[in-house]
């Protein structure tokens, strides 16, 4: 707690030392609540993230800059975005929606796989993240909240002519990163190729003694990461717009102790996943229409041990369609009323092969009564294979008072078990102990969630928010370590051996608050400096008690520091992050995840002219050793540099 604190009043203490004219709060107008709204108007705690920021923190990966955003705990595995579960307020890894340009990406096998984001970080227009259920407006899975990444291409954001970006990046451990992206805009064309991969030879874990005197021989975190996408927008007649994105993204990685801590895992998996979206819209003065559909398309090869038969091999489709209609009665009334299908589908010699539909229906309404006073209601109806008929309702309300913003929400959220969850080892004969096992008698998660929370702008330049949440689970999914005697007829199990059994656990209360400070300030005819901070704590319990793997495993102290300073040519970096959590250990291995840490990164870069700039970055500046995940160590002090050269 004491490191918590230290961070904290490291942020509070220059923005204390601020006293400027007063200011008015941010009106960036933002896409994630279905209804075009200017951000102080959805009363939602979301933050956005631009391009400019996401170039210039001291980060790698995607998964590195939402962890820099108070709420959101990334729990990453190896580093560099080889493999990231992204958890918000508590939530588990499956409650959280992921979409790329508005359709879902989330893939329909496992929630692990949330965090393989088929994006170049050059396509990225804006992140937003909105915390919070949103279920009523984008459907199941957006319980603890979503994650919406804006392609500069479907946001038309490129400038005309044609331009382009190349960076090489080299580092320790024969770290390489390089991203080439070309982008051209015409009168009525805009279009986009890039290509990015990451790769390393990883840093070297040394053997060690394990439960029983075991040795757990050397390994390497080896990885290689590639992504490919191509889109273009057409503006092909007034008001008319076909918007198009394709992409592929592969990854080989040493998963050795990602999701077991048996001395036998000798882990490794290959990842690919190919994600099209296709957009129709027309647009007029008052009436917005459009239909998108969305196809993935992913396979998985897992091989737990070279030393015997046990490679578990995957192969997942997700077809996604929507069709929306938005229009403007008059200039206080604003709805939007729109379907949802999808159909998702496994081959699989783990779990099985299956199948499933999904539909929802929904309308939406922004209402505007009184100046400063802004209403935002949603009902949806789904139907879906696990769970029959279900209403959605969520409302949003936020009041503006000159630099003062009060907000409010409340929603209900429902959420089936993903294939995993059901049939895990299902198909596997004589399971081992202690492995996972699949429940395909779950029933669907139900939580109703609400926030309340106030932003104020005190002084120009620095907005303070506070947020307040609780949500109510009934049902939650998780894996429960069950006697095989207790589970009954589902897998080929070993006579008194134990499991950890997916399992629905019944009132679970989530509870916490997020405390939010940025400032942006000129310093200076040359000079900028910008702040972002955070604290969130939670907390997580059940009145039974029961002891599972994933639903009390996030920090409950969380606390974020970044800062970005500007001086002609040259410019600086660091963040700071700080988690608290409950400590495990892993015996059998050796492993231990500690209770807290404190983590640095940090970089310099050199701008000579506008085409060409240099940066030196090193991450974890203090060579921590530390977990998100027990068993799987995240990279030590590494360094790095880039060259970028841009047209």
């Amino acid at each position: 707690m004491r490191g918590t604190i230290l961070l904290s009043l490291a942020l509070l203490f220059p923005l204390a030392m601020l006293s400027q004219m007063m200011g008015s709060i941010d009106t960036v107008q933002v896409a994630s609540t279905q209804i075009p709204l200017r951000l102080q108007e959805t009363g939602r705690n979301i933050t956005v993230i631009d391009q400019k920021a996401i170039r210039e923190l001291p980060v790698v990966s995607l998964d590195e800059v939402l962890q820099l955003v108070p709420g959101v705990e990334i729990q990453s595995r190896g580093g560099f975005g080889v493999q990231a579960n992204i958890l918000m307020r508590g939530s588990t890894f499956t409650q959280v929606l992921v979409l790329v340009d508005g359709m879902r990406l989330n893939d329909p096998l496992t929630g692990h796989f949330n965090g393989y984001i088929p994006v170049t970080v050059e396509e990225i227009e804006r992140i937003e993240v909105l915390r919070g259920p949103a279920a009523a407006m984008f459907g199941p899975d957006a319980v603890g909240g979503l994650v919406n990444i804006i392609t500069k291409t479907f946001a038309g954001t490129h400038k005309e002519g044609i331009g382009g970006l190349a960076e090489f990046t080299f580092g320790e451990h024969n770290f390489q990163r390089s991203e080439i992206n070309v982008h051209g805009r015409s009168d009525n064309l805009i279009w986009t190729l890039s290509a990015q991969r990451t790769q390393s030879d990883g840093e070297h874990i040394a053997g060690r003694a394990g439960q029983g005197g075991e040795i757990i021989d050397p390994y390497r975190t080896d990885f290689d990461l590639k992504t490919l996408a191509a889109s273009m927008a057409w503006h092909f007649r007034k008001g008319w717009k076909l918007k198009m994105r394709s992409s592929l993204d592969t990854r080989d990685f040493n998963a050795r102790f990602f999701y077991s801590n048996s001395t036998l895992d000798r882990s490794t998996e290959q990842v690919s996943q190919s994600f099209s979206v296709l957009h129709l819209e027309q647009s007029s003065q008052k009436r917005h229409s459009d239909l998108q559909l969305s196809y993935k398309y992913s396979t998985d090869v897992f091989e737990f041990s070279p030393l015997f038969p046990s490679v578990n091999e995957h192969e997942m489709q997700f077809l996604n369609m929507m069709s929306n209609h938005l229009f403007e009665i008059n200039e206080r009334i604003l709805l939007k009323a729109g379907a949802q299908v999808d159909y998702r589908d496994i081959i699989s010699n783990d779990r099985g092969n299956h199948h499933d539909w999904h539909l929802g229906l929904y309308s939406m309404a922004m209402y505007n009564p009184l100046p400063g006073l802004h209403l935002t209601g949603s009902l949806r109806v789904d139907r879906d294979d696990n769970y029959g008929v279900e209403w959605l309702p969520q409302i949003n309300a936020s009041y503006i008072m000159g630099s003062v913003v009060l907000r409010g929400a409340s929603g209900r959220s429902i959420r089936a078990a993903d294939y995993t969850e059901r049939f895990v080892g299902n198909n596997l004969e004589n399971l081992s102990p202690e492995r996972s096992l699949g429940n395909p008698n779950l029933l669907a998660e139900v939580s109703l969630g609400h926030e309340i929370g106030i932003d104020v702008q005190p002084v120009e330049g620095l907005l303070l928010k506070a947020t307040g949440f609780l949500r109510q689970n009934e049902r939650l999914i998780d894996y429960v370590r069950t006697p095989a005697s207790a589970i009954g007829d589902v897998g080929d199990l070993q006579p008194d051996a134990s499991y950890f059994f997916a399992r629905n656990i019944t009132d679970v209360i989530t509870r916490g608050i997020e405390l939010e400070a940025q400032y942006d300030q000129s310093i200076g005819d040359k000079g900028r400096l910008i702040l972002g901070g955070g604290y969130t704590f939670v907390q997580t319990g059940n009145p039974e008690e029961v002891v599972s793997v994933y639903i009390a495993n996030h920090a409950r102290h969380l606390a974020t520091l970044s800062s970005r300073f500007h001086w002609g040519k040259w410019s600086a970096a660091l963040s700071v992050l700080h988690k608290e959590r409950d400590p495990r250990i892993a015996d059998a291995i050796a492993s231990t995840l500690e209770a807290d840490y404190t983590l640095w990164n940090g970089n310099i870069s050199f701008r000579p002219s506008e085409h060409i700039y240099f940066n030196i970055q090193m991450i974890n500046i203090f060579d921590v050793q530390y977990q998100n995940i027990l068993g799987a160590p995240m990279p030590g002090r590494w360094a790095m540099a880039s060259i970028g050269l841009r047209l």
